[in-house]
């Protein structure tokens, strides 16, 4: 055996978007393995928003987040890069130093995975950020009353029961979406695939349900593990159950993709959530641990959860304590 096959980093893909993946992000970053990172490009909401409408590239707020997740260098630096230009600027009055250097890069590089690749090597990132493709997509969903949506900002706000999500290239509606070969390599190499955690039809189906994407997960050897959702949200998944999330997953890629299944066990205090801060936010998500096993889940139930600003939140560093654990048990694969 030799020393480079005995020194082999596993290979983690994180997917997702919103503010749940840079979470695991930075707690991944500290542990010996070689980190990827699928990012959702269908956001439409906030400075990204506008910034996509005017200079129309694809929306750099999660991709932001990402990179700071994941990036070396001192918290000044990173503090710059995340700030955000106040009200009274009136021009630039919201906008993220960082989304409008993404924008630029954009710009510059022809293209979004162009940009975020120079940009990881500007911030020093450990690992490997790829936009889930290189155009900007519209996610569109139709709702359980029969109506049709189109924009992840729209769909969020309708707080309605949601059926089905797909997407489609925002500048060529015919135009059939795809993720470039190194987001499929990163899959279809991968030990462990994770999913979540954010909100299951706006921040994790919107990269899912690229065709390549998914053919990928259908096909990969990678343990695919998701992370489910403490709470459920508003109007999209109310009255969820854990196995529902799965369920719902499951259906959009057509096959039973998921092994492995993170659930949080521990209460959410009575009166602690601050509804009218964190407005998405409706009930702690029910366990159907028959449900799971139903759909051949390997179920992982454990204490993930993190109080804070009357919010319930993953603890990133209990779930990643989880994921090097299941790495563990295939061990041998990495000597």
């Amino acid at each position: 055996m030799t020393t480079e096959s005995q020194h082999r980093r596993p290979k983690i893909v994180v997917m997702g978007g919103g503010t749940g993946l840079p979470v695991i992000l930075r707690n991944l970053k500290g542990h010996d393995v070689d980190i990827t990172a699928v990012v959702t490009v269908a956001d439409d909401g906030g400075s990204s928003g506008i910034i996509r409408d005017y200079v129309n590239v694809v929306p750099p707020g999660d991709i932001r987040n990402v990179v700071v997740s994941l990036s070396q260098l001192p918290p000044i630096e990173l503090e710059l890069f995340q700030y955000r230009f106040n009200s009274s600027d009136q021009f630039l009055a919201g906008h993220a130093i960082g989304n409008l250097i993404i924008a630029a890069l954009s710009e510059m590089k022809h293209g979004i995975f162009g940009a975020v690749q120079e940009l990881s090597e500007i911030m020093r990132v450990d690992g490997h950020i790829y936009p889930a493709a290189n155009e900007p997509l519209t996610l569109n969903a139709e709702f359980s009353d029969g109506t049709v949506l189109k924009g992840e900002s729209e769909i969020t706000a309708a707080h309605k029961l949601v059926k089905h999500v797909w997407v489609t290239d925002s500048n060529d509606e015919n135009k059939k979406p795809a993720a470039v070969d190194k987001v499929i390599n990163a899959i279809m190499d991968a030990d462990q695939i994770v999913l979540g955690p954010g909100s299951l039809f706006t921040s994790i189906l919107p990269n899912l349900m690229i065709e390549n994407v998914a053919n990928a997960l259908r096909t990969t050897q990678a343990e695919i593990i998701y992370i489910c959702n403490i709470m459920t949200q508003k109007g999209e998944t109310e009255q969820f159950t854990d196995a529902d999330h799965v369920r719902v997953l499951n259906d959009h890629l057509q096959q039973n993709v998921i092994n492995t299944v993170l659930v949080n066990t521990q209460k959410v205090p009575d009166e602690y959530i601050d509804y009218q801060r964190w407005n998405e936010m409706s009930t702690q998500v029910k366990h159907d641990f028959k449900g799971l096993r139903d759909q051949h889940c390997r179920v992982i139930s454990a204490d993930f959860l993190e109080l804070r600003d009357n919010g319930a939140f993953h603890n990133g560093q209990l779930v990643v304590d989880e994921l090097m654990n299941l790495l563990g048990q295939c061990g041998t694969r990495y000597m």
